[in-house]
């Protein structure tokens, strides 16, 4: 490999045996992974692997990035990496792809935050996240509606078809509904259970490949010994509601919490337009140069993988 780069995955507390358990990892391209203290950094240091820069360098990503599959396999690697440490210590997940010219630079670019990152590693010690999506099914009318208006066969065609469209939009005002019901009783169970929220952009075009129309695209950071109660309350926010359907994903490492938002919203507060813009991860330096990494795209605030809803 010539003129390899350094990829960094992650800030970390130490722990026992966290080097033994780096030694044995592999992440982005079946790199060896290791860890890089930070001299300025209580105990902090970078899990890093070096990768060829002939993939990794800035003009490289932008072509990768158009490749899905490619993507999809950083992207795992990545997690993979970020999973398997967080069983052993505290981790403050970077985004994908987050890459500096060589390891000084990204210990140098850091180092100079290292007060911040220990701060953001114990808001997020002993924490896990959950992925909140709400569903309407557009194309499935609630069991109490009919699937033809009575008596449509008597109408002339245009006034059917008026009729017809009608009943269509009740169907999808009475879905939205149920959308906004099953938003409320989730921000209830995030008032009891979860540390904070994340908003995402809620998932259209090709990220879109669950049926239905994405209303609401939410994280929670939840306490790790609570993870179970969130998950069975949240799973039971659409019982008894017509058109609608939540799904979780989880639990995560914290990737939507590794930076806090510049206007965080409380952890209960329901919204089902997904209108907001989504919660960046990790540092955010966007150029190349002697402290900036090669590139680093957009957050990684869980893997493509688990996005499209399969294991990572």
């Amino acid at each position: 490999m010539s003129d390899p780069v350094s990829y960094v995955y992650a800030v970390v507390r130490e722990a026992d045996g966290l080097e033994e358990a780096v030694a044995g990892l592999s992440g982005a391209a079946g790199a060896p992974v290791r860890l890089l203290p930070l001299t300025g950094g209580d105990g902090l240091s970078l899990v890093v692997s070096s990768v060829p820069s002939e993939d990794f360098r800035e003009d490289a990503l932008k072509r990768h990035l158009e490749d899905l599959r490619w993507l999809e396999a950083v992207a795992r690697a990545h997690h993979g990496v970020i999973e398997e440490l967080s069983a052993l210590t505290d981790v403050l997940p970077l985004r994908l792809a987050t890459v500096y010219l060589d390891d000084e630079r990204a210990a140098n670019a850091l180092d100079a935050q290292s007060e911040v990152l220990a701060q953001r590693l114990s808001h997020l010690a002993a924490h896990v996240e959950w992925g909140v999506k709400i569903y309407v099914e557009r194309s499935a009318a609630p069991a109490s509606q009919p699937a033809e208006p009575a008596g449509s066969e008597d109408l002339s065609p245009g006034r059917a078809y008026l009729r017809t469209r009608r009943a269509q939009r009740t169907v999808r005002d009475t879905a939205h509904r149920s959308a906004r019901t099953a938003a409320e009783r989730i921000g209830e169970t995030a008032r009891r259970y979860a540390a904070d929220r994340a908003r995402h952009r809620v998932q259209q075009g090709e990220l879109a490949t669950a049926p239905g129309e994405n209303v609401l695209n939410d994280a929670y950071l939840v306490p790790r010994d609570r993870a179970e109660e969130f998950r069975d309350e949240v799973s039971r926010a659409a019982d008894g509601l017509d058109g609608v359907r939540v799904e979780l994903t989880g639990p995560w490492a914290p990737y939507s919490f590794a930076t806090p938002p510049d206007t965080a919203a409380p952890p209960g507060t329901p919204d089902a337009a997904g209108t907001d813009e989504p919660v960046d991860g990790a540092a955010d330096p966007d150029s190349t140069g002697s402290g900036d990494p090669v590139v680093s795209t957009a957050r990684s605030d869980r893997p493509a993988g688990a996005e499209r809803g399969t294991e990572p």
